[in-house]
């Protein structure tokens, strides 16, 4: 068993206006945006396929342009979660799957589930919505991440649901909706969302630092002591985990050179 998992940083999507001669060369040309982002970061969190669906050879012209160590976490359809009644998802989930995203292959990473801040917590429901989401598809397996931003769903109950079915919640560094440092699977997936765009690496060094010991905490199979949890009570299996940590802020503009800072960060104390 290794020492700690792998901790990979990141941004959301790779094409933004702003980032144009800040994080991507001058003259750097939009269809050589992924391949540069790619190789500067570990991790890119796809927007896209939230909003519709993509084509098979879309998926396979992503993979063919990252390094082989490069991860995407895919956001599932919004039609899929902003729905009342989620135990009625199952057809819009196939449908997710179905689009050819196995083209990613080993490049497919964490499966992200994104709630209406409005959504409240429906235990039935909830759980009925979980056991649609499938281990495997073509023979990957998946990893699956639920970000709810409602506080009905700060309850022991969710978190031992979560656990049952080995999903992880989104640790949301946000301003407005709950923070959840509970683990409930393999690995631990955290939004930093408190960045500005007034300072160079998103965050200030204090918070940088901070959220380093955590990233390596968790990666290490323990759990920070310093963020509050739904359940004190719970008690994860310590293991070595895998670590997902995006920036991605208000403005956005720092992002990457956030995530390029914390990925030094960590490496600098490794």
């Amino acid at each position: 068993m290794t020492k700690a998992g792998t901790i990979r940083t990141g941004i959301g999507g790779w094409t933004f206006e702003p980032w144009e001669g800040t994080f991507y060369p001058d003259k750097l040309t939009k269809k050589k945006q992924l391949e540069y982002a790619a190789s500067r970061l570990a991790v890119i969190e796809v927007n896209g396929t939230y909003y519709g669906s993509q084509k098979p050879e879309t998926f396979a012209k992503w993979a063919s342009e990252v390094p082989d160590d490069f991860v995407f976490s895919l956001k599932a359809s919004r039609y899929t979660t902003n729905r009342k009644v989620l135990a009625e998802a199952g057809e819009s989930i196939e449908r997710f799957f179905s689009q050819g995203l196995t083209e990613l292959g080993d490049h497919l990473g964490p499966i992200l589930w994104q709630f209406a801040p409005t959504k409240k917590f429906e235990p039935d429901d909830f759980e009925a919505f979980l056991k649609l989401l499938p281990s495997k598809i073509e023979g990957l397996n998946l990893d699956h991440v639920v970000e709810v931003r409602h506080d009905s769903f700060k309850v022991p109950e969710f978190i031992a649901l979560l656990s049952k079915y080995n999903i992880a919640p989104v640790c949301a560094d946000h301003f407005d909706y709950p923070l959840i440092a509970d683990v409930t699977a393999g690995f631990v997936y955290a939004r930093l969302q408190k960045g500005s765009d007034d300072i160079k690496t998103c965050y200030a060094d204090d918070d940088m630092k901070a959220w380093a010991r955590r990233l390596e905490t968790w990666s290490e199979g323990g759990v920070p002591d310093d963020l509050p949890l739904v359940d004190p009570s719970h008690k994860p299996k310590k293991q070595p985990r895998d670590v997902f940590a995006f920036f991605i802020h208000e403005g956005k503009v720092n992002a990457p050179q956030g995530a390029i800072a914390m990925q030094e960060l960590l490496e600098a104390s490794a």
